[in-house]
């Protein structure tokens, strides 16, 4: 409350928020009443892509890799999202750490919280298939030892006077997530939807998760900000397809209802292609680092997140698909945002 007695609004500065995960949580927030900061580094990008961040979205010019920029975006911030990555997958071992670096000192000089969206990458198939928070970190790839590092270093924080959230999810998608499994795994980037890619073993079943669903579980853990604690993890289970073949079913349903290719093709992931490219082409070469998550069941548990909220929203899988396939411009004149009546469905249990 201020010196009249009026609630104040809360000020979250999102660092990356014209990417997928980042500009989910931005809307969020902006819809939760918080004010919402951005930050770009070239003036004629602050208004952001159309759709993606928020239209409120106050943008300030700078570069996530200047402590000094970062800092005066967040000054008086009580959280920070920390949403960045470097461009194309490019220097992700010299650029990732430093960005972190800058959040974290903005977040110990405001004493703000750190939400982090997490991934699986963090674990090796020592602790598969159903991994809890508490499980061990043996990460197998080079992204997965540098996301290890990250979250050490903000645990490190903490002692500092900074606070933390960490959201672990599956593989995103959604409406703006075109750097993801789903717009360059299952379908082929910058060409027409005309067959589905698997990247999995039949019957082997993967985790998905759907962008406005972990904003809206991230927001509903920041409603209850005073028992988070100063460090909080939570997973979410999202989407799980038990066995590969759901995501697939509910792409080529969604084509076929837009009037698209009926009975699309479906084909193995061509492992080996990506495999030869990998040292031109550094998509390839990230992609087919992750192949091992695509070889067995690997599963989040989301229990914990259920015992403290009593539910995890799920936006129905068919509608999550349709919007995001809308999102990417493979279904004309269909709407990307689903109204909130829409959207989610209540899960109480593991995989429900």
């Amino acid at each position: 409350m201020d010196a009249h007695g009026t609630k104040e609004r809360r000020t979250a500065l999102v660092l990356g928020a014209t990417g997928g995960i980042g500009g989910a949580m931005a809307r969020a927030l902006a819809a939760r009443g918080w004010s919402v900061r951005g930050l770009r580094r070239k003036p004629a990008d602050a208004a952001g892509p159309p759709g993606i961040a928020p239209s409120g979205i106050a943008w300030s010019v700078g570069d996530a890799l200047n402590p000094a920029d970062v800092a005066a975006a967040a000054e008086g911030a009580s959280l920070i999202v920390h949403a960045v990555n470097p461009p194309g997958y490019r220097d992700w071992d010299r650029l990732v750490l430093p960005m972190l670096d800058s959040s974290i000192a903005a977040a110990r000089a405001n004493r703000a919280r750190i939400l982090l969206p997490g991934t699986v990458y963090n674990y090796g198939p020592d602790v598969f298939p159903l991994i809890d928070e508490t499980a061990a970190q043996n990460p197998v790839s080079r992204k997965g030892a540098i996301r290890v590092a990250m979250e050490r270093r903000l645990h490190r924080a903490v002692d500092d006077g900074a606070r933390l959230l960490i959201l672990r999810a599956g593989d995103f998608f959604g409406p703006h997530a075109g750097n993801s499994w789903f717009a360059q795994g299952l379908l082929t980037p910058g060409r027409p939807l005309n067959r589905i890619n698997r990247p999995g073993r039949p019957g082997v079943g993967h985790q998905w998760a759907y962008l406005p669903d972990v904003a809206e579980t991230a927001m509903r853990l920041l409603d209850r900000e005073a028992e988070l604690g100063d460090a909080a993890t939570f997973h979410m289970d999202g989407q799980w397809d038990a066995d590969g073949d759901r995501m697939i079913a509910a792409i080529a349903h969604a084509m076929a209802q837009a009037g698209g290719k009926p009975d699309l093709p479906v084909r193995r992931m061509p492992w080996w292609l990506l495999r030869l490219a990998s040292p031109v082409v550094p998509l390839f070469r990230e992609l087919n680092e992750m192949r091992y998550l695509w070889e067995r069941p690997v599963r989040l548990d989301n229990r914990r997140l259920l015992a403290f909220l009593g539910e995890e929203p799920r936006t129905p899988l068919d509608v999550a698909v349709r919007r995001t396939l809308a999102g990417l411009g493979h279904l004309p004149n269909q709407p990307a945002d689903a109204p909130e009546a829409e959207r989610w469905t209540l899960s109480q249990t593991t995989g429900g």
